[in-house]
């Protein structure tokens, strides 16, 4: 059945402060000031010495002033003494503790082999959708008030990356390069081969950055070569399949799968598994030319048709060949390199980004007179072949799409990509919103398909842990063979994470697809208390301009509702967000909320207040709130998913409707949302249809402008399930979704989008 819902929602601006330094959108200036007129030859002298930090007077960036600051030179091939534009790495806390929006490494790259400016940012943009990677843009960079050049601008792969990303920091961190760099001459790569038992083996080719490790890097590499019936005890399968998919996909030659098999990070969770990070794409989009194993890409027809099983059968490369070596893990990173394909080059949206960086970009490569190519090099190679460059810039630098689309086509005609895939859809739960500890069965129609899989798991660090399902009518799936699978799923905690895998004997197929890193989610509570007279109306975990306490204090707040017709006296009941402490706060006696009326909470952990303080803070990330009665018993619950700053989740219709995401109505009734048909932008008028969706969604977007937008889609609990680049009209597949409703953002305009 289809239901028709207006569907904008105009809401309060939102903080992304936390990647204004990289939104993709905005071009930074970093001004670099040294009290020494000869500041060059300090930094030369120390990156050939000892590769200390040259202080700087100042870094200002985007005007906010920072003294006393680390400033080096970087890189390897790009580094040359006799070059003005060097890159740079800038590290802020070096002499002081300063950060900038949190970040406190700077990492510049000078552009010394791209004549587009263009692979870096964008081959991080596309990589971002399928696994934790860099955040990246540009910046203009001065040295001393004179302008050195454009820059592209990329997350350091630091311990506040790890941490900002697994969740840890203090594990076995490897930078996966040779200490003195790669060369063709280098004999030491860290391509995972293991020697023996002795770090020593391997410290030319690894660089550990955590205190120690060597033990666990010397085990992975034992486990792939002689262990193989273990690897996933110590490897993240799934970030290493996409990860090697990505490098292909995009003739990213300078790394794992190119002759210095370099260029990626390894982190240890916490679980005991390494994970897969990559570092350095600015020679993507086949720059790099050698592909290691004897084989050298000299030209574009042979990047355009470059094995996608590259190095599969190569001892030298373990792996590919090992990992390609089990049907289950080929047949994953088939389905995963063709997910790349289809989402980003098929449809051409990776060109429509390009167009609209290379845009952003124009002026400032104009006005960098450093630039190692010349500015027609840059307008021509985001298509045509480029050939010569100045410095390191030299040799054939392929027009991105004439590579990719030629790739493209070339690829999905092979019979690996042309092969039937599986089909997943109509994913079902027995109870849709269950009960922890209960037990429920998960259901899927599956075709074309020989074996079916769920991966599930209750903690967002942990691995997934992966089950078969069943077509045989004995797994709560119907029928047996009537391409209904089913398994049964104990649910222990609030949150379940969930995919599934179906596969042939040729390829496989993920729902959602980006899984494992995008996944379905089950919400579970402690319990199903009816909505009474007494309930939690109304929640904001990230209050940024929304409402203030009597101090003036944009706190996080809780309001509560009496839907019933007298007053309701307070005292002996409790409020929490800890389900082993249910009795966390109580309300303070004389405490009591009239019938119709509203009472806030202010949740900030700051009991020198008058007024109602709770002695705990919301997290703006998943967590349950429970009100409860003087006997321990749950009164009214709720669970959620990451928040959004200056959004509310509350009850709508007021007091007794199910929770979603809102405009704020601090103190008042809910009115759910505000709505039309349209998201208004400066990039124009964005329309969507068909709302409902049940196969695709399409935006159409009318009145171009040359800003590049972002778009978020988030489900009702706030977790964001799709992100994408929008400049022209965009098609979304939206069939494996989970039925429900759905949120697109652009810019500070919502829209509310229902799956059927």
């Amino acid at each position: 059945m289809k239901y028709l819902f207006p569907i904008l929602l105009l809401f309060s601006t939102l903080s992304l402060k936390a990647q204004d330094f990289y939104d993709l959108n905005t071009i930074q200036t970093i001004e670099i000031t040294f009290a020494q007129s000869n500041w060059d030859q300090l930094l030369d002298n120390a990156y050939s010495s000892t590769g200390d930090y040259i202080l700087a007077e100042s870094v200002t960036i985007n005007g906010e002033v920072l003294d006393s600051i680390g400033v080096k030179y970087k890189g390897n091939s790009t580094y040359n003494s006799n070059q003005a534009k060097n890159p740079f790495h800038i590290e802020l806390d070096t002499y002081k503790d300063h950060d900038y929006d949190g970040y406190t490494d700077i990492k510049l790259s000078n552009v010394a082999k791209d004549p587009s400016f263009l692979r870096e940012v964008l081959s991080y943009q596309i990589l971002r959708q399928y696994m934790a990677a860099p955040l990246s843009n540009f910046a203009n960079v001065y040295v001393n008030g004179t302008l050195i050049g454009l820059y592209s601008n990329s997350e350091a792969i630091s311990k506040k990356f790890v941490k900002d990303r697994f969740g840890s920091k203090s594990n076995t961190f490897v930078k996966c390069n040779p200490i003195d760099g790669a060369g063709p001459g280098s004999t030491d790569l860290p391509n995972l081969e293991y020697l023996d038992d002795n770090s020593t083996s391997y410290d030319e080719a690894y660089e550990l950055k955590s205190d120690d490790g060597w033990d666990e890097l010397i085990d992975l590499c034992d486990t792939l070569a002689n262990e193989l019936d273990d690897i996933e005890q110590i490897l993240d399968i799934d970030k290493a399949i996409w990860m090697l998919a990505f490098d292909n996909v995009f003739v990213n030659l300078d790394s794992y799968i190119g002759g210095f098999k370099q260029n990626y990070y390894l982190y240890r969770d916490d679980y005991g598994r390494f994970a897969s990070i990559v570092w350095d794409l600015n020679e993507s989009f086949g720059r790099f030319s050698i592909a290691g194993g004897g084989t050298q890409l000299n030209n574009t027809t042979a990047k355009q048709q470059m094995d996608h099983l590259l190095h599969d059968t190569d001892s030298d490369f373990p792996l590919i060949s090992q990992l390609l070596s089990i049907p289950m893990y080929k047949r994953m990173y088939l389905a995963h390199f063709k997910t790349i394909l289809l989402e980003n080059f098929d449809n051409d949206t990776y060109f429509a980004t390009g167009e609209q960086l290379q845009m952003l970009i124009d002026a400032s490569v104009q006005a960098d007179n450093n630039k190692f190519f010349t500015y027609n090099n840059f307008v021509d190679n985001l298509t045509i072949d480029i050939t010569g460059g100045g410095g390191p810039g030299g040799g054939e630098t392929p027009g991105i799409t004439n590579l990719m689309d030629g790739r493209n086509d070339y690829l999905l005609g092979l019979s690996d990509f042309t092969n039937t895939q599986p089909s997943i859809a109509n994913i079902a739960l027995s109870t849709a919103n269950p009960v922890i500890n209960e037990t429920i069965t998960v259901t899927a129609t599956i075709t074309d398909e020989d074996a079916a899989y769920m991966g599930h798991r209750s903690n967002p660090e942990a691995p997934f842990t992966r089950v078969q399902m069943y077509d045989d009518g004995a797994h709560n799936d119907g029928a047996a063979n009537d391409g209904v699978y089913g398994t049964e799923l104990e649910i222990t905690a609030a949150f379940t994470q969930y995919y599934i895998y179906a596969e042939n004997q040729n390829i496989g197929m993920f729902s959602p697809q980006r899984a494992e890193y995008e996944y379905h989610t089950i919400t579970a509570t402690l319990s199903n208390p009816d909505v009474g007279d007494l309930v939690i109306n109304e929640f904001m975990a990230s209050n940024g301009s929304t409402a203030a306490d009597q101090d003036g204090e944009f706190d996080d707040w809780i309001e509560f509702y009496n839907n019933g017709s007298s007053s309701i006296d307070l005292e002996g009941f409790f409020l929490s967000d800890d389900a082993d402490e249910l009795m966390q706060w109580p309300f303070p006696a004389g405490t009591a909320i009239a019938a119709g009326d509203y009472l806030i909470v202010w949740a900030d952990n700051d009991d020198t207040q008058t007024g109602l303080h709770a002695n705990f803070k919301l997290s703006a990330s998943a967590e349950s709130l429970f009100l409860v009665n003087a006997a321990g018993e749950i009164v009214d619950e709720v669970t959620y998913f990451d928040q959004t700053e200056d959004i509310s989740y509350g009850r709508f219709p007021n007091g007794i409707g199910n929770f979603q995401l809102m405009s704020p109505t601090h103190d008042a009734e809910n009115m759910g949302t505000v709505s039309t048909t349209n998201i208004t932008t400066d990039l124009g008028i964005i329309k969507v249809s068909p709302n409902p969706a049940n196969e695709s969604l399409f935006l159409e977007v009318d009145g171009l402008s040359q800003n590049i937008k972002t778009l978020f889609i988030y489900d009702l609990n706030g977790r964001l399930v799709y992100t994408n680049q929008i400049q022209n009209n965009l098609q979304i597949d939206v069939a494996n979704w989970p039925a429900g409703m759905y949120f697109a953002k652009v810019d500070d305009a919502y829209l509310k989008i229902l799956v059927n």
